[in-house]
């Protein structure tokens, strides 16, 4: 309570899950510890935010914005237009809803957002997911009034004296896997007798590990291997369609997994992008994985990541090129490496920060007491 008020909370970021999640674990984390608490999103028309957020059962308002293209577009033309239409609307919700404080988790609707409280002299934290900031938090840091990072030694994006490294927040439901692994069996109909393998290639799915895994998918349905398959909504109808006449039994394909605890606790080894978010999910997991770094982030961010899990022993790591040949073949060794799997394992876990949104919640009630 702020003045016998209930903390009112605004949350703006989106555009891809290494931004909503990471929302989401925070506002859960503040109603959870202020249960009156009025907790409002706000995010970009048309991104995954404006399902996902609700799915959680949190309110949220969109705005007309959209990210600069590489090339020029319609999109390009008309951003100046998006970003003046958005910074009006973002001003007139942070006016009306009056938030003790502001938190910007990146990603195309955060800027206006961020923008409007700063201008109001409303508090902001910003919490940066990757070791290469974004451009956006990169931008709103000058006038932050705290900033949660998840990887040392960022201080060549940021002021030092706002900094802390309280690492990524993932969903509480990934913190205590081991008491779930008879009901995710059930949940996804497979047997607790055979290997399962989960392939995730982000919220968005990946081309190149679905592509790989459908290229090894006989080798895999061969060696009775389980899979749970993620494969993004833009991959889903054609994988769908090349795996008609295969034998599916031990296969399950989705194209988004809401019940990612249930994932983690099925499976015996994971194939994943390495950004941020599924960085700090295996961390917590503590999943044996085989890291697939994107090629198309900035400062290959991704292989940094990765890299870093590879020199701690604590995950293997295929580029993206080299996938399509060794992918499937390194994860059945992988799969059946009990020494190698457990070694992975107990080392990646030494790398999680489990209390990640918690210590940014703290930092939220701070910024709520002092001003």
């Amino acid at each position: 309570m702020k003045n016998g008020q209930p903390y009112r909370l605004i949350i703006s970021g989106g555009g891809t899950g290494g931004h909503v999640f990471p929302a989401l674990a925070i506002a859960s984390t503040f109603k959870e510890r202020h249960p009156d608490a009025e907790i409002l999103f706000v995010g970009a028309k048309g991104k995954m935010e404006m399902t996902k957020v609700p799915e959680m059962g949190f309110k949220i308002i969109g705005l007309w914005i959209s990210g600069l293209q590489r090339k020029i577009t319609l999109s390009n033309v008309l951003f100046p237009f998006k970003l003046l239409s958005s910074y009006l609307k973002a001003k007139h919700i942070v006016s009306r809803f009056k938030p003790h404080v502001v938190v910007g988790t990146g990603g195309y609707a955060s800027g206006p957002v961020m923008m409007a409280a700063n201008k109001m002299k409303i508090p902001s934290l910003i919490q940066e997911q990757n070791s290469y900031a974004g451009l956006t938090n990169r931008k709103l840091a000058g006038k932050a009034s705290a900033i949660c990072v998840a990887y040392p030694n960022m201080e060549k994006y940021f002021d030092q004296q706002k900094m802390k490294l309280t690492g990524n927040p993932v969903r509480k439901d990934i913190l205590d896997l081991g008491s779930k692994k008879n009901k995710a069996l059930d949940h996804f109909m497979l047997s607790g007798k055979d290997k399962t393998l989960l392939v995730i290639g982000g919220s968005l799915g990946a081309r190149t590990i679905n592509q790989s895994i459908l290229a090894g998918l006989d080798k895999l349905i061969d060696a009775n291997v389980q899979v749970v398959w993620q494969t993004g909504k833009f991959y889903y109808e054609q994988i769908q369609q090349q795996t008609a006449n295969k034998d599916l039994r031990r296969i399950r394909i989705f194209d988004f997994i809401r019940e990612m605890d249930l994932a983690y606790a099925v499976c015996d080894a994971v194939i994943s992008r390495s950004g941020a978010l599924a960085i700090s999910e295996l961390c917590v997991a503590g999943k044996p994985a085989i890291l697939i770094p994107s090629p198309n982030v900035a400062e290959d961010h991704q292989t940094k990541n990765a890299k870093a899990l590879v020199d701690a022993d604590a995950a293997l790591m295929i580029s993206d090129m080299e996938a399509g040949k060794k992918l499937v073949d390194e994860a059945l060794k992988l799969l059946h490496d009990h020494t190698l799997s457990e070694r992975l394992s107990k080392n990646i876990k030494t790398l999680g920060k489990p209390n990640a949104a918690e210590d940014i919640v703290n930092e939220i009630e701070k910024l709520v007491e002092c001003n």
